[in-house]
């Protein structure tokens, strides 16, 4: 609350608080973390990150750069990996989740720059997806 004032005070404008991850925040937040997963996050990621969410989730161009935007603050401040991947591991059936683990590949591929870094990240989450390693994208790839 002080905080909040002081900033007020300051000219500082408020940031407005994350909202709690659900699982549609939950995957963007993981495709942010996979495309940052090999220190490098550009704008061909980000446009596919977007694209991706507003063919999901039937948004307008503006509302999905607005959901990444807040998935990026999610990815940066909330829970890890593997809690985001029990929050669509609870909530979304085996095949969406293999939809999940596809996208995310496409994230991956999106700079056109393939690394070991990716690679594992992509493994990591499709582990705790439950994503079974036959049914793997980046095992078909």
């Amino acid at each position: 609350m002080w905080e909040n004032l002081v900033k007020r005070l300051r000219g500082i404008p408020a940031t407005p608080p994350l909202p709690e991850p659900d699982e549609k925040l939950a995957v963007g937040a993981l495709m942010v973390r996979v495309a940052k997963s090999d220190h490098h996050y550009d704008a061909v990621e980000i446009g596919e990150i977007d694209r991706i969410l507003a063919a999901a989730f039937d948004l307008n161009p503006v509302e999905a750069a607005k959901m990444r935007a807040t998935c990026e603050r999610l990815e940066a401040a909330a829970p890890g990996t593997p809690d985001f991947a029990l929050i669509i591991r609870q909530n979304v059936d085996y095949p969406h989740r293999l939809e999940v683990a596809r996208a995310l590949w496409q994230v991956v591929l999106a700079d056109g720059k393939h690394v070991p870094e990716e690679d594992a990240s992509q493994r990591e989450i499709e582990d705790m997806l439950g994503i079974d390693a036959a049914d793997s994208p980046s095992v078909k790839a």
